[in-house]
């Protein structure tokens, strides 16, 4: 199940929207020096930012990263445990976009990219 998360304008237009959940990555999906860090458990916990979007209206004002940060901040204020924040880009344009906000692609599935936590909480200090 997926939690909703909206950015409402102060007119009452909803400007955009992301979803946030659990969900676990396969280590042989990560990139190797990724998992020689890790613990050998055949799946690690993390969270997917699913489908953030803002309103053709709204788009160029900067509202996507706005909900991005607010999502990389609720998922690593999260009391549930997570390596990292997944994504699965629509396209190569929301690729470029995550790229640019330091996601890491999966080596064998170029639109799906991943931050690891640790860099998160970097963010926030």
């Amino acid at each position: 199940m997926a939690a909703p998360f909206n950015l409402v304008l102060q007119d009452g237009s909803i400007a955009g929207f992301y979803t946030l959940s659990s969900t676990a990555i396969k280590l042989p999906e990560l990139p190797e020096t990724v998992v020689r860090k890790l613990p050998r458990y055949p799946l690690i916990p993390a969270t997917l930012l699913g489908r953030l979007a803002v309103d053709r209206r709204y788009q160029g004002k900067g509202y996507g990263r706005f909900l991005l940060a607010d999502a990389l901040y609720r998922a690593v204020h999260s009391e549930i445990a997570s390596f990292a924040v997944i994504v699965d880009a629509k396209d190569e344009s929301a690729k470029r976009f995550y790229e640019r906000e330091s996601f890491l692609p999966f080596p064998d599935q170029p639109l799906k990219l991943f931050r690891p936590m640790s860099d998160i909480e970097a963010l926030f200090k």
